[in-house]
């Protein structure tokens, strides 16, 4: 019972990560637009409307758990871009706290890798049609 409560909990940190990135994105797209573009990305509007839906998708997968380990090793590739982009070493120089911002991505990812190697638990997850987990 302990490892249910704790993989479903699990999940709904994941979820609640993205939903709150996604959602912060919809309600300030042109401030994340402004932040994508002083990264030096171009199409940043655009590049921020994927960013939401893509969040939303993640956020979706990891309530389901209709593919899970997929969803998790997308969701660390995608944390390990955030990391690089926007918190890597270019970013040091200026300010300090970027490097702690950097390795917090990284425990993030671990958690991600080990999700999408143990998947989604027995309970509340979408199951493929062969009956494997998601």
């Amino acid at each position: 019972m302990s490892r249910t409560v704790a993989i479903l909990a699990a999940r709904l940190i994941f979820a609640g990560v993205f939903v709150m990135a996604a959602g912060f994105k919809f309600a300030g797209m042109q401030a994340t637009a402004g932040y994508i573009a002083s990264a030096g990305f171009p199409f940043s509007l655009a590049l921020a409307w994927i960013a939401a839906f893509f969040e939303s998708a993640l956020a979706i997968g990891f309530l389901t758990g209709a593919f899970f380990s997929e969803v998790a090793c997308l969701a660390a590739a995608y944390v390990l871009f955030l990391a690089f982009a926007f918190h890597g070493p270019s970013h040091w120089n200026g300010n300090q706290a970027e490097f702690g911002f950097f390795v917090d991505h990284f425990t993030f990812i671990a958690g991600l890798l080990f999700a999408a190697v143990h998947g989604p638990g027995q309970v509340l997850a979408v199951r493929r049609r062969s009956g494997e987990a998601g």
